[in-house]
């Protein structure tokens, strides 16, 4: 992919372009152009109150919905194991994957059967199946391509197993997969009603590994000048406030999108595709809450209730680190500070963030179970979300989370017109590779 102009990088430094902060990386938005303005939503954008389920998102595109996709207010991230016993099962798997996506995403109703047999859904959103916002997006994980000889010369450049960085203590019953499914929607109802129906009907080639569900807050108050205000994490502080324009087709071609030109020696069936990165992040929210406002407030970077930078006044106001090189306004390791230091070499770790909260309960040592299903989208893992995790490794404010689980995957290019299907690209590559007999 080309480089930045000047024009741009002063951009996107100068009025809120980069990367600046994820909470492991993960509560604080990522410091980008902003998405604080009145006008179309962005990809991290707290929801509208009150959706309509007539809401429908296109399924047809260059790009995979649900990524720069206005954020609903329910997500899911699961993932699977992968059973393909010859490469002619997945042209079968991917082609059953984008039929029932388009039906799921596009609404419709379902067909009297004989009531002798199983019905064909599970009934629960009733017989008429509305749109509700919905997304699916598909991603292969680094084992899909390692575990199949066929595969292993056609995976992405940069994909990878998440391994862990000094302050996770991951789960492997809640990591990796082979396939991840990506699924959001206005209620949870429809995201857990679209995984059922996938499940049902692609359990020939799916087995689920692990699943995390979780939601983000509506909000319809606004700031005082006018702006949208970012929703609320579980610690209580503004969480999306500098998130790159996903609106902006220029900068999401830089920060997201795999190009032809790309710099990675992708492979061609990868391009319009996006590296993703999961991550499943408790947050020891009993010891957060005994923590003082400012030591709070200092650990962020950003005051908690307007969600400013700790010298300014409004949410979108820029932090000026150039006039602090001693930290006295913003500590030298606050989290917003750590993740993006605004310089000319940080420019090349913007990522896209669409997180959302979970709440799982209680542990069994008797703690609530709440946190962060963090999710990004970059073009390049280790320039994106690797970069930015190894600047915040030691941070203060490893002492309120713990990331648990989650994986990275290469999510697939979307598909450009029916009559195609996801992971097209990728089937035709395998049946071109000269080692293959015909699928």
């Amino acid at each position: 992919m080309t480089k930045l102009s000047t024009d741009r990088r002063r951009l996107l430094l100068g009025i809120g372009a980069a990367a600046g902060g994820t909470l492991a990386a993960g509560m604080c938005p990522f410091h980008a152009a902003s998405a604080a303005e009145s006008g179309p939503a962005h990809a991290a954008d707290a929801p509208e109150p009150n959706p309509s389920a007539a809401e429908r998102q296109p399924f047809y595109g260059v790009h995979q919905a649900g990524i720069v996709t206005p954020r609903p207010a329910n997500g899911m991230v699961a993932a699977f194991n992968v059973v393909l016993r010859k490469p002619a099962d997945l042209e079968n798997l991917f082609r059953r994957l984008t039929e029932r996506i388009v039906f799921l995403t596009q609404g419709g109703e379902w067909p009297d059967l004989d009531p002798r047999l199983p019905p064909p859904d599970s009934g629960i959103l009733g017989p008429k199946l509305a749109p509700d916002d919905l997304t699916i997006t598909v991603g292969l994980g680094s084992s899909f391509f390692a575990d199949r000889p066929w595969l292993e010369k056609l995976a992405p450049a940069k994909l990878q197993r998440m391994t862990e960085f000094p302050n996770d203590a991951l789960d492997p019953a809640i990591c990796h997969g082979d396939l991840s499914l990506q699924i959001c929607a206005n209620t949870q109802d429809t995201v857990i009603h679209a995984l059922r129906d996938i499940v049902k009907n692609t359990s020939q080639y799916l087995v689920l590994r692990w699943m995390q569900d979780g939601n983000v807050p509506a909000v319809i108050e606004r700031n005082p000048d006018g702006t949208r205000q970012s929703a609320r994490n579980f610690l209580g502080f503004r969480d999306g406030s500098a998130n790159p324009d996903s609106n902006d087709a220029t900068a999401m071609d830089e920060i997201v999108w795999i190009g032809a030109d790309s710099p990675n020696a992708e492979p061609d069936w990868a391009v319009g595709g996006t590296y993703q990165a999961v991550r499943i992040i408790r947050n020891f929210v009993e010891r957060w809450d005994r923590t003082p406002l400012r030591e709070q407030e200092e650990i962020i970077g950003r005051k908690k209730a307007s969600g400013a930078p700790l010298d300014g006044t409004g949410e979108y106001d820029e932090p000026d680190y150039a006039s602090d090189a001693d930290g006295a306004r913003t500590p030298l390791d606050a989290h917003i500070r750590l993740a993006n230091p605004r310089t000319n070499a940080s420019q090349e770790n913007l990522l896209l963030r669409r997180p959302f909260n979970y709440s799982n309960g209680v542990t069994r040592a008797g703690q609530i179970d709440q946190g962060l299903l963090f999710i990004t989208f970059q073009a390049d893992l280790e320039k994106g979300f690797i970069a930015v995790q190894n600047r915040l490794n030691g941070e203060p404010l490893e002492e309120y989370i713990k990331p648990v689980g989650g994986g990275y995957f290469f999510v697939l290019p979307g598909v450009r017109a029916p009559g195609g299907y996801l992971g097209q690209g990728l089937v035709e590559a395998v049946a071109a590779a000269p080692e293959m007999t015909p699928l």
